[in-house]
């Protein structure tokens, strides 16, 4: 049984995902606080993460930011404001997925199932080795030389996909069904934030090109 933990104070959301859940095979931890969330998804074993952008004691991005420094559990982030900034920024520090309140029960289940399968995901081969980078594909674990890069489980799956076809071209939509699980619509941006985020992580190659390269319009390409 997959254990999810939800960090939002709205607690009638909260009773009515934990009877979807449970009607579809998960269990539901559910924390109205920030700073008890955060705390909880530390100590805890969680398949997945459920975090509202506001919260009382410390607000969502503050959870995240401090979340991300030590833990890559999948995490999708909800707002009630559903501002494109506030996307852009969830992103930015790590969230895998967003969804705007008022969230239907059933995509939000339907998106968790995403997240879990694509961190399930397995690999026919265990280990890929590229230039100065290892990935245990089935751990989704990185190492740049010998130092584990502090990858978020969705930028693991984009950079797992690319080191896969490492020199060749893979197109936008054929990544994001990969790697996010879905098709991009003609206004996500959320590729292309992940994308910046690993690129940033991942440090140029000694001449100073990007190791992850985009070609226009049509995709992008490790090497």
């Amino acid at each position: 049984m997959k254990h999810i933990l939800m960090i939002d104070d709205d607690r009638e959301l909260c009773d009515l995902l934990g009877s979807w859940l449970e009607a579809e095979g998960f269990s539901l931890t559910a924390v109205h606080d920030g700073a008890e969330g955060l705390e909880a998804a530390l100590n805890g074993d969680y398949g997945a993460i459920v975090l509202d952008m506001m919260l009382p004691g410390m607000n969502g991005l503050e959870v995240l930011r401090a979340l991300r420094q030590s833990c890559n559990t999948p995490l999708l982030m909800l707002s009630a404001r559903g501002e494109p900034v506030d996307r852009i920024l969830g992103l930015e520090l790590g969230a895998d997925d967003y969804l705007a309140k008022p969230a239907d029960p059933r995509e939000l289940v339907a998106r968790l199932r995403a997240l879990l399968r694509r961190s399930a995901a397995g690999s026919d081969a265990p280990v890929l080795e590229v230039g100065d980078l290892r990935m245990d594909t089935a751990s989704l674990m990185c190492w740049q030389d010998d130092e584990l890069l502090p990858l978020t489980q969705t930028e693991a799956l984009i950079l797992r996909t690319l080191l896969e076809h490492a020199g060749q071209l893979v197109d936008r939509q054929s990544l994001s069904r990969q790697a996010l699980g879905k098709p991009l619509g003609p206004y996500d941006r959320s590729l292309d934030m992940h994308i910046s985020n690993l690129r940033r992580k991942l440090g140029s190659f000694a001449d100073g090109r990007n190791r992850i390269q985009s070609i226009r319009g049509r995709g992008y390409l490790y090497g």
